[in-house]
């Protein structure tokens, strides 16, 4: 894994856990996701996320967005009209608020994720 250093305050502490998706929300397998969290604050939250291949329908709220780069692994974005994104290693996406859709790994995947609140 790797470090997250904070300026004034050197390397982050990790907070790791470990859950599935919900089962009203679930498509397809039932995906292992490891979450480390190295920074949080009451606005964002940014760590390293893991997870199996599966799939599962995802609602993020109005105010809340994530930024990611796709470290391994493949994953799928698929909006309400059918369309999608593919993000691969190397690449980095968006989920903008209110998006709703399905979140498809489709390789296992690893990421860095920025979770924004506003």
């Amino acid at each position: 894994m790797s470090n997250v250093y904070i300026a004034g305050q050197g390397i982050a502490q990790a907070k790791h856990s470990i859950d599935f998706p919900r089962p009203d929300r679930l498509v397809q397998g039932n995906p292992k996701r490891e979450t480390t969290s190295l920074y949080a604050h009451p606005n964002m939250d940014c760590g390293i996320w893991q997870c199996e291949v599966g799939a599962w329908n995802i609602v993020f709220a109005p105010n809340k967005q994530e930024f990611f780069t796709i470290l391994e692994g493949l994953v799928r974005i698929h909006d309400q009209q059918g369309g999608y994104i593919e993000v691969s290693a190397g690449q980095a996406g968006i989920i903008p608020p209110s998006f709703q859709g399905k979140f498809e790994v489709v390789e296992a995947v690893k990421k860095y994720y920025v979770v924004v609140e506003v």
